[in-house]
Parts: structure tokens; C-alpha cells; sequence
């Protein structure tokens, strides 16, 4: 269906691609992987045709619908969110507006065009029923409900939303349109658990094919059936999900450096018999002829480790037993009761997981806990010699954009030194030039980095975390559990990686509006106990 044969692009100095090719057949699910700069954005416009390569060629029918979904927002107009979306339809959305316009021409046209008009609207009205035009609205709806909006917000506008929320809008568009194939840029991005299991079901039984790039391992699981890594400007495809893409990666670098030692070895042999004989002449014969062979022999290149990254927390000082007591708290948000006599007892060394469905009072729980906010009724109450650390999205936004990373850092810790701060911001993924970037050019994941870089040189002994993992790639991700892991603190969290979740939890409180349930045990348990992966799960 799609396919880059022998594709080669360089910008500058920097060579993205080198005899590159990757084919999509129609109805793959494809994951698209690889390193922060080596190009899978550029996959994207490649096959949208918005960039050429500079050799070889990309292959596709010229009738090809496509759909991009990608991080950044549109031109809204002032429509519903229903209007919006229905707008993204493609040829069926324009059917529509054709069809409304002849139906206005039709009460007002004069007798001689009266039958030329009414032809054309059974042809449009025609086409339009076989695209599935009557039943848009209902699919649309049914969508938007997956994706999280209520049956008011659907018929709400579209400029009263949040960014996160347009978003979602801006995907509702691509999966109404159901073009042949999709492009998904992280889809997942902005969604909360109930979303994205929808969203997962809905593309397992889309028949098109998805490329994606996606930083949920789950999804990947339990969507993608074949991997494209793009490695070293070469892309090489791994059939299989997520998890069958790292064991075989890891079988393949296995391979390479076995055959690059194997090869090392016996060029080191030949060079010693060289050096060894080149001054007799009695073997001038052998040394010549082993030195041909190693001018002729092609050189294996050395295999590229995958670089993990470790996130070395300073031990913290030890809290009381008693972390976090919440007794009778009570919060409104006008005539809404959001939580309602809460108890909550948080002990040292417990990692909580908070889940709940939008507006339940997730995040609102831990302002309360960080004292961002005051509940309305009820006492909070933090324990003795509790140090915390507070992790929120107000965090990236608070970033100085006049300063650069270093310089972000040195500010927080003044006394460090720059060995020391140079080491913290490489734990983090800022090395070489990268420590000298301007926070005003930041991706979402690196201000996210960045944020997590200051909170945890800090080393405190309570973590209230609201969606830690929030644009982080999948390296920095398990950098991160596996920091988390260690860490000799206790944990309150919100997330929506499921990965995230059954890594760390070791309790689970599940809100919704008014009340409580905790359950005494790993996210695992809780999934096994209730049936499901989230309050609140909406069905594909």
C-alpha cells in the first residue's frame, strides 16, 4: 500500500536517512520507534507527501486516503465539538454541507432549474448514504463518548475546551474519517486509562492500517502487530508487538557484537602475524598476502548499545510512620461536591495509586496533599519530618524560559557545583550541547525531565506525583520506575500508564464524586478484584 524504497535524506550536516525502506500493506498495525531526532516525524510527512527524499522514491496509490493526527492544534472554528468533528470527515462532510446547500437551493431556485437541482441532490444524496453519511452523527457521537465527552460537552463549543481536550477532539476527527490508513503522532497523549483502553479496542478492530508512534508500552502490546525502529538512519522491522520487538532487538545486538568480537579477534591475529613477520623475508610471502586480505575484508561496524538512562536519587532523611492523614476532608467546587468526609491514612514506604474518572478529584486530592489547596471541611495532615516533593504540570510551566537547562539547574542548586549539576542533567537525558537549550525550546518531555531533575536533587521523603509520565519517551520511562523503584521514600501518584501503575503500586484508591474505595494491595490485584483496568471503562 505504502512503501520508501531505498530512501535517503540528510539536513545540514546530519544524515537522516541511508538507503531506508519500510512498507505498510494494507490493514497492518504498525509501531514506529527510534530515538528523539532520528526521523519518524519526517516517516510521517514523507508519506503525506509534504517532503521528498533526496534518493529513492515512497510508493503509494494516488486515491489513498490518509489521516494525520499530530501534536499540535488546528484553526477552530467557533462549532460544537459534535460540528468539529463531523468537519473531519472527509468527502462524507463535504457530501453533507453539498447536500444542506441544495436543500436551501431547492425551497428557492426558480422552475427552470428545479429539476437540474433535484438530479443533483439524488446523485449527492446517493453517494452520500453510501458513505454512511445518515449515521455520522450517531458514529461521531459514539467516538467522542470513548474519548471521554459527555453528552453536554459534545454539544458544547469547542473554544471552551482545554488544549488537552482539543486534542482529543483533533483525534475524534481522524477516527470518523477512517481514511485507508492512519497516522497517529503519541494519540495517547492527553487521555486518561478509560480512553485509551477504548481507544485500543477501537484500532484492534479498525481495518485500516495505523502507523504510530506511542510511548504506552500497553497500547504498543496490544495494538501494533509489527515494529519499524529506525536506527542509525537504517529502519529495520521486527514482526510482533512491543515486547517481541525488545527480545528480538536484543537477540540482534547480540548477534552483532558477537560478530564484531569474532571479526575484532581475528583482524587482531593477523595484525600480530604482520607485525611479527613484515622484517623477514622468508615470510614476506604470508605477510603480504595476509595484508591483502585485510584491505580487502569488510569491516563489521561496531554495534550501538542502547543508552539507559539511571536516575540516582540522594537518599532521603527518614519520616515518621505517619505520612499523610486525611480525616473528614471535605471539597466543593460550586454546588459540586467533589469529596465528601475523605479518610485517608498514608504510612511511610506505601506507594499510592490514586485512579478515578475525570472530575472524580484526583489531581484536587493532591493539591490538598501538597497544600496547593485547602479543603473546604476536614484536616490534612502531614507527618513529622515529611519532606515533600510536588509534581505537577504547573511545574513545566513555571520553567524560567529566559534561562538555559544548565542555568535552570545551577539556579535551583547553587551550591552543587557543575560536576555535580552537569551529572544530574545527563540522568536526565541532557548531555553535550543539549545542557545549553534554551527552556523557551523544550519539548513536553524534556520540561517534564527537567522538572523531575529539580524535584529529585532535592531529595524528599514524601513524592506527590500528578502524571509523572506525561510525554515521557519509553527509556526515560523505565529510567524513571526503575528510579522509583529503589527510592527509599513514600509515593502518592497519578497516572494513566498502566506499565507506570503495575510497577509501583502497592495500594489503590479509586474516587468517584463524593466517595472512596481503597483496596489493600498492587494495581494487579486491583485490576484482578474489580474485572477491569480503570473506574469507569466506556465500550469500543
Amino acid at each position: 500500500m505504502v512503501e520508501l524504497v531505498n530512501v535517503t535524506m540528510q539536513y545540514g550536516s546530519q544524515v537522516l536517512f541511508m538507503d531506508a525502506s519500510l512498507k505498510i500493506n494494507p490493514g497492518e498495525k504498525v509501531g514506529l520507534v527510534g530515538p528523539n531526532g532520528a526521523g519518524k516525524t519526517t516517516i510521517f510527512r514523507l508519506i503525506l507527501g509534504e517532503e521528498r527524499p533526496d534518493e529513492g522514491s515512497v510508493e503509494r496509490p494516488k486515491r489513498l486516503t490518509l489521516g494525520y493526527f499530530r501534536q499540535d492544534f488546528a484553526d477552530w472554528r467557533d462549532a460544537s465539538v459534535l460540528a468539529e468533528t463531523v468537519a473531519g470527515a472527509g468527502a462524507v462532510a463535504e457530501l453533507s454541507e453539498e447536500l444542506a446547500k441544495l436543500e436551501a437551493r431547492l425551497d428557492d431556485v426558480d422552475a427552470d432549474d428545479y429539476d437540474q437541482v433535484l438530479e443533483r441532490y439524488g446523485e449527492v444524496q446517493a453517494r452520500f448514504q453510501e458513505g454512511g453519511g445518515y449515521d455520522l452523527d450517531a458514529r461521531a457521537r459514539a467516538i467522542l463518548a470513548g474519548l471521554g465527552f459527555s453528552a453536554e460537552e459534545v454539544d458544547g463549543k469547542v473554544g471552551a475546551l482545554s488544549g488537552g481536550w482539543r486534542m482529543r477532539v483533533q483525534l475524534a476527527r481522524m477516527l470518523l474519517a477512517r481514511p485507508e490508513l492512519l497516522l497517529l503522532d503519541e494519540p495517547t497523549n492527553y487521555l486518561d486509562i478509560e480512553s485509551i483502553v477504548w481507544l485500543e479496542g477501537w484500532l484492534r478492530d479498525y481495518a485500516g492500517a495505523v502507523l504510530m508512534t506511542c510511548h504506552d508500552r500497553d497500547v504498543m502490546n496490544r495494538v501494533v502487530r509489527k515494529i519499524a525502529e529506525i536506527d542509525g538512519g537504517k529502519i529495520r522491522t521486527y514482526t510482533g508487538d512491543y515486547d517481541a520487538y525488545e527480545r528480538a532487538r536484543a537477540l540482534d545486538a547480540a548477534q552483532r557484537e558477537a560478530e564484531f568480537d569474532k571479526q575484532q579477534a581475528m583482524l587482531a591475529k593477523d595484525l600480530r602475524f604482520i607485525t611479527r613477520f613484515k622484517a623477514q623475508p622468508s615470510k614476506a610471502s604470508a605477510v603480504q598476502s595476509r595484508a591483502k586480505k585485510l584491505e580487502k575484508i569488510e569491516r563489521v561496524e561496531p554495534p550501538k548499545r542502547m543508552v539507559e538512562r539511571t536516575f540516582n536519587f540522594r537518599k532521603p532523611d527518614r519520616s515518621g510512620n505517619d505520612v499523610i492523614s486525611l480525616k473528614g476532608v471535605t471539597k466543593r467546587y460550586g454546588q459540586r461536591t467533589v469529596h465528601d468526609k475523605l479518610e485517608l491514612l498514608v504510612r511511610r514506604g506505601e506507594r499510592w495509586a490514586i485512579m478515578g474518572e475525570n472530575g472524580a478529584g484526583k489531581t484536587t486530592l493532591l493539591k490538598m496533599m501538597a497544600g496547593a489547596v485547602n479543603p473546604d471541611g476536614g484536616d490534612v495532615t502531614i507527618g513529622a519530618a515529611v519532606s515533600m516533593g510536588y509534581f505537577a504540570q504547573h511545574n513545566m510551566e513555571q520553567l524560567s524560559g529566559d534561562r538555559s537547562v544548565l542555568e535552570e539547574l545551577d539556579a535551583h542548586a547553587p551550591r552543587a557545583g557543575q560536576a555535580v549539576i552537569r551529572s544530574l542533567a545527563g540522568a536526565f537525558g541532557f548531555s553535550g550541547d543539549d545542557v545549553d537549550k534554551p527552556i523557551t525550546v523544550l519539548s513536553g518531555g524534556e520540561k517534564a525531565r527537567l522538572a523531575l531533575a529539580k524535584m529529585l536533587y532535592d531529595a524528599p521523603n514524601l513524592l506527590v506525583l500528578d502524571e509523572p509520565t506525561n510525554h515521557l519517551d519509553l527509556t526515560t520511562k523505565r529510567a524513571l520506575v526503575k528510579a522509583l523503584s529503589d527510592y527509599d521514600g513514600t509515593i502518592v501518584f497519578v497516572s494513566h500508564d498502566r506499565a507506570f501503575l503495575r510497577a509501583l503500586a502497592t495500594r489503590v484508591v479509586e474516587l468517584a464524586p463524593g466517595s472512596c474505595r481503597i483496596y489493600q494491595g498492587s494495581y494487579d490485584e486491583y485490576v484482578q478484584a474489580m474485572g477491569r483496568e480503570a473506574p469507569g471503562l466506556r465500550q469500543a
